[in-house]
């Protein structure tokens, strides 16, 4: 098992930059492939970025590439996500999630763990 905790979030204008953490405690944190979600009162969550055990493989919503970069430091046992020229509709409660299996998933049904989430604001 393995216990995640974003941090980083905030209250950011449109336009800045903003990075999330998510450290991971508990079993060997290079075994899990690892992803960011976000969520808005009244939708399902949704996926934003993910990337592989050893991170060589990376993948995006359409909606943020070119914005966010997903990245892990496997030493620290963190996985973070940078993002940068934030727009209004990015606002929402940020979650990172880990998955046994080293394939990169969209769906949040397979992912085995979660944070309890980050928010971020962005206003216009």
């Amino acid at each position: 098992q393995v216990q995640l905790v974003e941090s980083g979030g905030g209250l950011v204008q449109a336009g800045d930059s903003l990075t999330l953490s998510c450290a991971a405690s508990g079993r060997t944190f290079s075994g899990y492939a690892m992803g960011w979600f976000r969520q808005v009162p009244g939708k399902e969550r949704e996926f934003v970025a993910a990337i592989s055990r050893l991170g060589y493989s990376t993948d995006y919503a359409d909606s943020v590439k070119g914005r966010f970069t997903i990245s892990r430091d496997n030493a620290k046992n963190t996985v973070y996500l940078r993002m940068i020229l934030l727009k209004p509709e990015d606002t929402a409660v940020y979650y990172c999630a880990a998955k046994r299996e080293n394939t990169l998933e969209t769906m949040p049904e397979r992912y085995d763990y979660w944070g309890q989430g980050t928010q971020v604001t962005v206003s216009s």
